[in-house]
């Protein structure tokens, strides 16, 4: 191998394992067994894996996505506290799209054999995280975008969110279950690559179904607190008047 003399190993993570974790294993063994001038590569489908996760973690890109979404919220309302109630939004979704990840796992454990059992936490399930970004930012524009008209209109603060959700509850859920149901199809996938598909339209589908059914309540309170505390702010902000002029 690279004109070096060399032996392949082959082999695969045992079930509830992830590829990551198997070969995190394969090294550790390889360090406390081989000498020092031994080294060691990767092959085929390991090594594509390996040349991915050089790349930025997905964390980094999750928090990349929030930044963006903020920032561009932060421009179209001209705020820098208004797209905090948007984003509030997000973790009801990914909290969501867990819950309904690991409840998956749950009754398949109890009807299939445990190498059939997925892991939540994969590549298919971090892109639907990044979509709920969006989705779930979705439904709370609705709401947030009525309730700032209804609050600068004149309208007390609690009175303006409660309006805001009342009036958007069923563009929401009108929106929401359009969405939801245009996905059972990637949900009930099967086929060639099906838990790809399957894994995907789990994690959107629960993040939804958390976004719409709990975020209808929390967007907003959460819209209530953020301007609340920008009232507050702005109130003990010292008021700068310009000096008059000399000779005035």
């Amino acid at each position: 191998y690279n004109e070096y003399r060399a032996t392949q190993i082959n082999g695969s993570a045992a079930p509830g394992y992830s590829a990551d974790q198997a070969t995190a294993a394969l090294e550790d063994t390889f360090k406390q067994t081989m000498p020092p001038e031994m080294g060691y590569d990767y092959m085929g489908m390991s090594y594509q894996e390996q040349k991915a996760r050089e790349g930025l973690p997905p964390s980094v890109i999750f928090g990349f996505s929030l930044l963006f979404v903020f920032l561009i919220l932060a421009a179209l309302y001209e705020s820098w506290s208004l797209p905090f109630s948007v984003l509030l939004g997000t973790p009801v979704a990914v909290f969501g799209a867990f819950g309904v990840l690991w409840l998956r796992r749950i009754v398949l454990a109890a009807f299939l054999p445990p190498y059939m059992v997925q892991i939540e936490n994969d590549v298919y399930s971090q892109i639907g995280l990044v979509m709920l970004i969006g989705l779930g930012a979705k439904n709370a524009i609705l709401i947030v975008e009525f309730a700032k008209e209804k609050y600068e209109h004149g309208m007390g603060l609690a009175e303006a969110a409660l309006e805001g959700a009342r009036l958007r509850l069923r563009p929401i859920l009108m929106t929401s279950f359009a969405f939801i149901l245009g996905c059972v199809p990637l949900w009930s996938a099967s086929g060639a690559a099906s838990v790809a598909r399957q894994i995907m339209g789990t994690t959107v589908i629960g993040g939804m179904l958390a976004a719409s059914a709990i975020g209808i309540f929390f967007i907003p309170a959460a819209f209530y607190f953020v301007e609340k505390l920008a009232d507050a702010r702005h109130q003990s902000s010292p008021e700068v008047l310009p000096s008059p002029a000399q000779g005035d």
